[in-house]
């Protein structure tokens, strides 16, 4: 069966021939330009003619026009993360509805990108940052760079900043720990971050002090790359430390998926001898084998988030702190179970 296709997107050329002016007075009276003298019927006639058309201008070429760039730029760690790839879905289907475009950077630790945007920021070619990467001694927070540049902290927390958005990731650790312990596990790892990184710290505490809180044995914590390396060796070294451990939670899905070939390649089977739980959630978790249990976060909506707060600082709103009020839930698959009497 074809597909039904779809009406073409009214032009500002289509609104111009219909109300019987040229491209720029219609551009003109859309923009709000009072520079021109354009009589009140002609511009309430092109106003109901675009209205008509259901005409939407085009965030890049509207960008391009005017006197301000309307683009924001997204610094990311890593652009093969796919964590990263739906903050930035949620950041430009909401920069896109409220008429600015997004461009994407890797900030990566060997890289110069924090210098190039903020350099973009002060020749007015971008209008803020949207930064999700803030490791301790990050460039952008000693040199002074941000002082005069408008920008947000995604999923990520730079003390006193008030320019952070995120989720309570302390508390999705703590929602994981009361999960592993209700299904009775009391000796317990933790697949951790590198130690710079702040998201690493805020699961790493909620994890520990809610295991504290409950009287459990403190969970045996190991600081590895966020990559599916950086989870084998971090199973084998938790096993190393505590064969007794019953169940791992690990930071990411890469680490998951390093950790379950490490459980294997040990001897281990997965839920029956070791449980694992991930924070991230994606569609290949439950085509895993076993297939995983995760923590589903809400990171599209995270992107939209600080979109609008980066945006009202556009406008003139002063910068505070927004953490989700979605919270994370626990997405139950094969690869958890009661440990084994």
């Amino acid at each position: 069966m074809n597909a039904t296709p779809q009406p073409m997107r009214a032009r500002l050329i289509d609104v111009a021939n219909a109300a019987g002016v040229t491209k720029s007075v219609v551009s003109r009276a859309l923009n709000g330009d009072t520079t021109l003298s354009i009589r009140d019927e002609t511009r309430a006639r092109i106003l109901e003619t675009a209205l008509a058309l259901n005409y939407e201008p085009h965030a890049g070429a509207r960008a391009l026009a005017g006197a301000r760039t309307r683009s924001i730029a997204l610094l990311v760690p890593d652009l093969t993360n796919a964590v990263y790839a739906r903050i930035a879905r949620g950041t430009y289907l909401r920069a896109r509805e409220r008429g600015f475009v997004v461009l994407l950077a890797e900030d990566a630790e060997w890289s110069e990108t924090q210098s190039d945007y903020t350099d973009l920021v002060s020749a007015g070619r971008v209008e803020g940052l949207l930064i999700a990467s803030a490791r301790e001694k990050h460039p952008l927070l000693k040199d002074g760079r941000l002082d005069n540049v408008p920008h947000v902290f995604v999923n990520r927390t730079v003390t006193g900043s008030n320019r952070n958005v995120g989720v309570d990731m302390a508390n999705a650790s703590k929602t994981a720990l009361d999960y592993l312990y209700a299904l009775g596990h009391r000796t317990l790892g933790h697949i951790s971050g590198p130690g710079d990184v702040s998201p690493a710290r805020e699961r790493e505490r909620g994890f520990v002090l809610e295991a504290v809180a409950l009287g459990i044995t403190r969970p045996c914590v190991v600081h590895e790359p966020y990559t599916e390396a950086g989870g084998y060796v971090a199973t084998q070294r938790i096993l190393d430390t505590d064969p007794g451990v019953t169940a791992i939670y690990a930071g990411t899905l890469p680490q998951s998926i390093g950790a379950l070939k490490a459980l294997h390649d040990l001897g281990k089977r997965v839920p029956e001898d070791v449980s694992l739980l991930s924070y991230d959630d994606m569609p290949v978790a439950a085509y895993l084998q076993p297939s995983l249990t995760t923590m589903a976060l809400p990171l599209q909506e995270l992107g939209t988030a600080a979109t609008d707060a980066l945006l009202d600082q556009l406008s003139g709103i002063a910068p505070k702190d927004v953490v989700l009020t979605k919270q994370a839930e626990v997405i139950e698959r094969d690869s958890t179970a009661p440990p084994r009497q």
